[in-house]
């Protein structure tokens, strides 16, 4: 069996007989234990209740009621409360936590009949940009062991493009599922903030999370999205917005899109160095595909990491407060007082990426302050989103970098938190908007992958998707794997 396989694919051989569920969960599993010792892209690896899982798909494919998704293996990132299962956000505050409920991400998918393989390895709570402040351990790209998968959700990406498993979940905060998939050779799907329910996703930043996919192709992207999205009555900034789009999609091949107006925003390309010739070819295939193409003004570009950093660090305070070693997650031996254990406890379970951040936004947030960082930073996201809405006004999508370069290598940045920041300048500004984005391959430098982002107006995810599958349509680049693999 052909492990790059995609889950269109997947679906057809389930429903011919070709192999059943149980097999083909056999097979990636026996992948991840041949493969995640390098690349340490798993926390948990299902093993067990997977079987039982894809038994019980075997049966409901053998009854005829299924969904398109019956029988398929996924991972989801370490973030999403799982029923009996470790949810640990790769921190050692929550090394031993298990939730008594899935979230609706994962309910939603269980419903549909996915065989979950394991839990993927991920920056702490969501925090990094490559995958390197995991209690666990750093996750290595499967191009090069030598370099980084990107973050927050490096472990889903890292396992999709080593085909331990062919589509994986993720969140993105401020470029989390992008970024990644750009590292790592694969496509990856922001969703419109709100899309896609925030129940049970542990929170990092809450007015900036969101919950999306990483797979090989638009196609893939477009039937787990489908399955995922829709107004969660348990998430007050769920979506409530009806499209009758996504039921189609469920089961649906995804059309390729025509003749639409692609924006290429001028404060992105005058920043651009390496991806600068992939991006300028990708333009071309639009073009010779009937897309007109034009430039488009971001203006406030430059103010987005700042304004992000302070916003998101603001929240991150306030969400992190919870982990106190009273009432969520670990709790320091013999503390000798209330506030001994409060200090100890936060101290021994925070890594040092998500104790900066708190730091920064505690101290935003603090009298004499607030109106000076966190306000301005407000009134900046607000001006970011008004620069998209203005240039939405002349094109349907914006064609833009998805990473200042490649992969870079483990400990490059890890030194400099200011240089790790730069690296989420062209997913950032998106997410402060609450757009949809995604990410797709578009070259390769130096032996490593290129991505190119796509990125829509709200709830667009539609154009987004049928145009990634357009480019994927008239080029190969998302079929490239990893050769060691």
């Amino acid at each position: 069996m052909d492990p790059y396989t995609s889950i269109t694919e997947l679906r057809h051989g389930l429903a011919e007989g070709s192999y059943s569920s149980m097999e083909l969960t056999q097979f990636y599993l026996d992948r991840m234990a041949a493969h995640n010792k390098s690349l340490n892209a798993f926390i948990t690896i299902c093993t067990e209740s997977a079987l039982v899982e894809a038994a019980a798909a075997d049966a409901a494919i053998a009854k005829g009621s299924t969904s398109a998704l019956t029988g398929i293996p996924l991972a989801h990132k370490d973030i999403f409360c799982t029923q009996d299962t470790l949810t640990s956000c790769g921190s050692r505050m929550l090394e031993d936590f298990v939730a008594p409920y899935d979230a609706t991400v994962v309910a939603r998918l269980r419903s549909a009949g996915t065989v979950m393989l394991g839990k993927t390895n991920m920056d702490e709570f969501a925090m990094g940009s490559s995958n390197e402040n995991s209690h666990f351990g750093s996750v290595a790209n499967p191009w090069d062991l030598q370099r980084v998968p990107g973050g927050s959700s490096g472990g889903s990406a890292a396992a999709v493009a080593a085909a331990m498993t062919p589509i994986a979940t993720g969140t993105d905060t401020g470029g989390s599922i992008r970024q990644p998939a750009a590292f790592c050779g694969i496509s990856g799907l922001k969703p419109t903030y709100g899309r896609v329910s925030r129940y049970g996703m542990v929170a990092f930043a809450s007015s900036l999370d969101q919950a999306g996919v990483l797979g090989r192709s638009a196609q893939d992207l477009a039937l787990l999205f489908a399955h995922m999205a829709g107004f969660d009555p348990s998430d007050s900034t769920s979506s409530e917005r009806n499209d009758t789009w996504l039921e189609t999609a469920k089961s649906t091949p995804l059309e390729c899109a025509t003749g639409l107006r692609l924006g290429l925003p001028t404060q992105y390309f005058q920043a651009l160095g390496i991806a600068a010739s992939a991006l300028e070819a990708a333009r071309k295939v639009f073009e010779a595909a009937g897309f007109t193409t034009q430039d488009v003004s971001l203006p406030h570009t430059s103010a987005a990491i700042p304004a992000y950093y302070i916003i998101a660090g603001a929240e991150a305070s306030t969400n992190l407060s919870r982990f106190d070693g009273v009432r969520f997650g670990h709790r320091c031996d013999n503390p000798q007082s209330l506030d001994d254990l409060y200090r100890r406890s936060r101290s021994e379970g925070f890594g040092t990426e998500v104790k900066r951040r708190i730091l920064t936004g505690t101290y935003a947030l603090s009298v004499g302050y607030f109106d000076a960082y966190y306000l301005k930073a407000q009134k900046l996201r607000r001006l970011i989103q008004q620069d998209f809405l203005d240039a939405f006004a002349d094109v349907d999508l914006i064609l833009a970098p998805v990473t200042p370069d490649v992969a870079f290598k483990h400990r490059e940045l890890s030194d400099d938190p200011v240089a790790m920041y730069q690296q989420d300048i062209f997913t950032i500004p998106a997410s402060l908007a609450g757009l949809p984005a995604l990410s797709i391959p578009c070259g390769f430098s130096a032996s490593m992958p290129l991505g190119m982002q796509l990125i829509g107006p709200h709830f667009a995810e539609r154009n987004l998707l049928q145009t990634a599958a357009l480019f994927q349509r008239e080029t190969d680049w998302h079929l490239h794997h990893p050769e060691q693999l």
